[in-house]
């Protein structure tokens, strides 16, 4: 792993960058990835319009030793939340994308490999709606779609969408989560057990695409549930820890950056022996 490119891609992308309200910064940072995963392969442009909303998704695909399996599809979005840098969302996610992205073209994975970053997450989720709809249109199977949302932060308290998870999974925020529809149950372990050799890391099966716990929906991973695909959200469980959620004041300088590298070292670990 590259610690200073990591960061360095970190740092471009967060900077303010919204559709409505940011469109110079969304334009230079689309410009950004595209340059980035234009050195690293030959990347599909992914154009989409729903209603008067319309973006752009960047798709780098990797063949893989063995072309017959299914593919994985890892994303994550670029835009950024109304009046934030949007550092930890999702800059930390996007930079992680491009980390994983360099290690593939050095070590070609075993199974086709999809590597997407995805448009408009804070307007709708727009950008994974139009590709899963699409995908599932033509009948393309997929082994499991992972959104990284969220990765860089680490506190002394952590919440939940249920007070009795606490019990389970404890009081401090200094874990990533994978949280992931049953289908996805039984790579589950391994997953959990090669990124745990990293850093903490708790696993939450969720059934019924989400609906008893909305705040888990919250990102790219659900319109592919609704689609129904195996995908998972990896997180550092956002709002639930992170208090500068779509505040202007989250900034690289309230990232744990030495989580961080843990984290896309676990990913890297973990999520090419699927």
């Amino acid at each position: 792993m590259n610690k200073q490119k990591l960061i360095k891609d970190l740092k471009e992308i967060s900077i303010l960058r919204h559709s409505k309200w940011d469109p110079l910064g969304l334009m230079a940072v689309r410009s950004y990835v595209k340059e980035r995963l234009s050195s690293l392969g030959q990347v599909e442009e992914h154009f989409f319009k729903e209603g008067s909303e319309e973006g752009v998704n960047y798709i780098l695909k990797f063949p893989g030793e063995k072309t017959n399996l299914d593919p994985i599809l890892i994303g994550a979005h670029y835009d950024g939340p109304i009046q934030s840098p949007g550092a930890d969302d999702n800059a930390s996610g996007v930079a992680a994308l491009l980390e994983l992205i360099r290690y593939l073209t050095e070590h070609p994975p075993r199974r086709p490999t999809w590597m997407v970053a995805f448009d408009q997450e804070e307007w709708g989720l727009l950008g994974s709606k139009a590709l899963s709809k699409e995908l599932k249109a033509k009948g393309q199977k997929l082994k499991l779609m992972v959104s990284l949302e969220m990765l860089a932060f680490t506190s002394e308290k952590q919440d939940y969408p249920l007070p009795a998870m606490k019990k389970i999974y404890g009081e401090k925020g200094n874990f990533i989560a994978l949280v992931a529809n049953t289908g996805c149950a039984v790579m589950l372990p391994g997953l959990s057990s090669s990124m745990g050799k990293h850093l903490p890391t708790k696993v939450l099966p969720v059934p019924l695409k989400g609906d008893v716990l909305p705040d888990v929906r919250l990102s790219d991973h659900s319109p592919f549930w609704d689609e129904g695909y195996n995908a998972m959200m990896i997180t550092d469980t956002s709002f639930l820890r992170n208090p500068h959620y779509h505040e202007p004041t989250d900034t690289v300088d309230t990232l744990d950056l030495d989580f961080f590298c843990k984290v896309v070292e676990g990913l890297i670990a973990s999520l090419f022996k699927i």
